[in-house]
């Protein structure tokens, strides 16, 4: 049995630092893996579409293929993008809020390794696959980087700024095909 379920594709470093790939590619992609009614969202690397498993699981390779250079692919159900936003810790606006994709729980030893209390007035919560992000002045002065967490946790991550995972969330919740 085939179970097709509504997938947010979260694409790891496209459209940064020289390494482009369009977002036609990306439906392009999702569409030959078996994948339907693709919808992207922004230029960063967003796209939600319906299909198996399967499909969902093929998608970074088949990226990885069209564009030349290697496509960390980290996938999301609607379910887990509702969680996600009905998870949010914090109680300060909005605009400051972003949350870091991992590809896995990361290991307890590794969270506790984190000293939250060391990044002045940024903060962050690791919450199994997920680390809320909290960073008032900015997330481009923040030292709580993608690079930092996927150094730190020792695996692949992405992060989003709290509007574009809202959007994502809101995408996949009015999912009509």
């Amino acid at each position: 049995m085939c179970v097709v379920t509504v997938w947010v594709g979260l694409l790891r470093a496209v459209n940064v630092g020289g390494r482009k790939l369009s977002m036609a590619a990306v439906v392009d992609a999702v569409s030959a893996c078996g994948g339907a009614d693709a919808r992207t969202y922004l230029q960063s690397g967003n796209v939600v579409f319906s299909g198996s498993r399967a499909v969902a699981s093929g998608l970074s390779a088949a990226l990885s293929s069209v564009a030349g250079f290697d496509v960390p692919v980290l996938l999301r159900s609607a379910a887990d993008m509702a969680g996600v936003v009905s998870g949010q810790p914090f109680d300060e606006p909005s605009s400051a809020w972003h949350v870091t994709f991992l590809e896995s729980a990361p290991a307890a030893g590794a969270v506790s390794a984190l000293d939250p209390s060391a990044y002045g007035t940024d903060s962050f919560v690791v919450a199994g696959r997920h680390v809320y992000l909290r960073t008032p002045n900015g997330y481009g002065r923040t030292k709580l980087t993608n690079t930092f967490f996927e150094r730190k946790l020792g695996m692949v991550a992405t992060t989003r700024n709290w509007r574009t995972v809202c959007a994502l969330a809101d995408m996949t919740s009015s999912w009509r095909s």
